[in-house]
C-alpha cells in the first residue's frame, strides 16, 4: 500500500473539521475556516527544500514550539510575524500532533456555529 503524501494527509484531517475550505493562495493550498485562514501548505520553496504546513498559532506557541525543537518547527516567512508556525513535514511526522495543532488554529478563526458542530453540540 503506498504511503500518502503529505499534503494529502493535510487535507484528510482539514476536511474532517466542520465548514473548511480549500483554495490556492500565493501557489499554495491554503484553508479557511470560515471566512479566514489557518493553514497553508508549502513543498519547499521557502524553507530550503523541505516541506511545511504553516499553521496559525495561539499567543506564545510559536516560541514555544520552536524552543523546543526548533529542527521541526520554525518561523514561517511572512506570516511568521504575526505568530503562525511552522511546521516542518520531513522524516518521521507525529500527525496525531498535526491533527491537535491545526485543530487549534482553525478554533482562533472557525465560525462559532462551526466548533460546536466540531465539539458535537447542537
Amino acid at each position: 500500500m503506498a504511503t500518502k503524501q503529505p499534503l494529502d494527509r493535510l487535507r484528510a484531517i482539514i476536511e474532517s473539521l466542520p465548514e473548511t475550505s480549500e483554495k490556492l493562495s500565493h501557489g499554495s493550498p491554503t484553508w479557511w475556516g470560515g471566512k479566514k485562514t489557518f493553514a497553508t501548505y508549502h513543498d519547499g520553496a521557502y524553507d530550503q527544500g523541505r516541506r511545511s504546513v504553516w499553521i496559525k498559532a495561539p499567543e506564545g506557541a510559536q516560541e514555544a514550539l520552536i524552543s523546543a525543537d526548533p529542527e521541526r518547527f520554525f518561523r514561517p516567512k511572512y506570516l511568521g510575524p504575526a505568530g503562525w508556525v511552522g511546521l516542518r513535514l520531513e522524516g518521521k511526522v507525529d500527525w496525531g500532533e498535526v491533527r491537535f495543532l491545526l485543530e487549534q488554529g482553525y478554533r482562533m478563526v472557525a465560525p462559532k456555529r462551526a466548533i460546536r458542530a466540531l465539539d458535537g453540540e447542537a
